[in-house]
Formats: structure tokens, C-alpha cells, sequence
């Protein structure tokens, strides 16, 4: 495993230089991004490589297109199973993220789904039927759909705990465990 704690200083590496797929390195200069931040250019050649990362870095110095990146760039777009799963402690945080990961699969055939409780089951059940590569949600909704059957993670090659130390102090440490 590896384990990145991002220093503030400025990278100097390009996102061409981390090897990322061409599609996902096109939305990534759509969105403005140059170079990566200290925790992306940590972690994306990480990921990319196969290794479990745990990120360490401040709000707001790209944490979410750390971990979204390298997925993208590894998904399996021809398959409609879920490949990977984000975990997020709210239903702000995870809607977030799923614009995040949309945002920089812009060019790929992706489907990404955001599941959270305090929305109607219908809606997501019916994307998660359509077939969704990544999930993004909260706890509870993802042990919901998983109890229902509607979600299946026999497939899953990544699972992202975004905001890891909130979910804790939240209390969700046993419905993570149970995921």
C-alpha cells in the first residue's frame, strides 16, 4: 500500500507526463488543470500502477481528481458492471464527486451514479439497471441497494472512502466494515 501525504509546494510534472488515458487527459485540460497538484501527481501514477493509496492532503487541493483520474483512465468502458465504488459521508459530497468523475470522463462512454438516501429509490434503480461503471454514495443507500440486490460489486476493482475520518466521526465505520 501506499501511503501519500501532499506537501503544499507546487508539482512539476504535467498531466501528460503521469501516463493517463488520452480521453481523460483531453477533460482534464477542459476543466483548466495544467499541472497536478502535490496529491495527484502522488497518487495518480500510484493508482495507475495498481497499488491501494491512502491520500493525505487539505481541502481543496484535489483530492477528488486524484483518485477519479486514474479509475478513468483503468475503467472498463465496454462493460456496463460496477467497477468502482465511492463512498462519500453526505449526499452533498457525493453528488460532488459524481460531477467530478463526469467531469473528467466527459470523453469517455461512461456512466456514473450517484446514490444517497433522502432521494427516490426509482431513479436509481433504474440507473443502476442501465449499468453504472462507477457509483458514487453514501452508506446507507449503498448497503440499501445492496440488500435489495440492485447493487453488485462482485466486478468492484476500486473502492474510494472519500473523507475516510468523517465517515468515522459521523459513525458509519460499521456500515463501511459491512460494505
Amino acid at each position: 500500500m501506499t501511503s501519500t501525504n501532499a506537501e503544499p509546494e507546487a508539482a512539476q510534472l504535467s498531466f501528460a507526463d503521469l501516463q493517463i488515458h488520452p480521453k481523460v487527459l483531453q477533460a482534464v485540460a477542459d476543466v483548466g488543470y495544467e499541472t497536478p497538484s502535490p496529491i495527484q501527481a502522488a497518487t495518480i501514477p500510484a493508482m495507475l500502477a495498481g497499488s491501494d493509496v491512502v491520500g493525505l492532503a487539505q481541502t481543496g487541493t484535489g483530492k477528488t481528481a486524484a483518485f477519479a483520474i486514474p479509475i478513468l483512465s483503468k475503467i472498463d468502458t465496454s462493460s456496463r458492471i460496477t467497477q468502482a465504488l465511492v463512498l462519500a459521508p453526505t449526499r452533498e459530497l457525493a453528488l460532488q464527486v459524481a460531477e467530478a468523475f463526469s467531469r473528467y470522463g466527459a470523453h469517455l462512454s461512461v456512466n456514473v451514479l450517484p446514490i444517497y438516501g433522502g432521494s427516490p429509490y426509482g431513479p436509481q434503480m433504474s440507473g443502476l439497471k442501465r449499468g453504472a461503471q462507477v457509483v458514487v454514495g453514501t452508506p446507507g443507500r449503498v448497503i440499501d441497494h445492496l440488500e435489495k440486490g440492485s447493487l453488485d460489486l462482485s466486478h468492484l476493482d476500486y473502492l474510494v472512502l472519500d473523507e475516510a475520518d468523517e465517515m468515522l466521526q459521523m459513525g458509519f465505520a460499521e456500515d463501511v466494515e459491512r460494505i
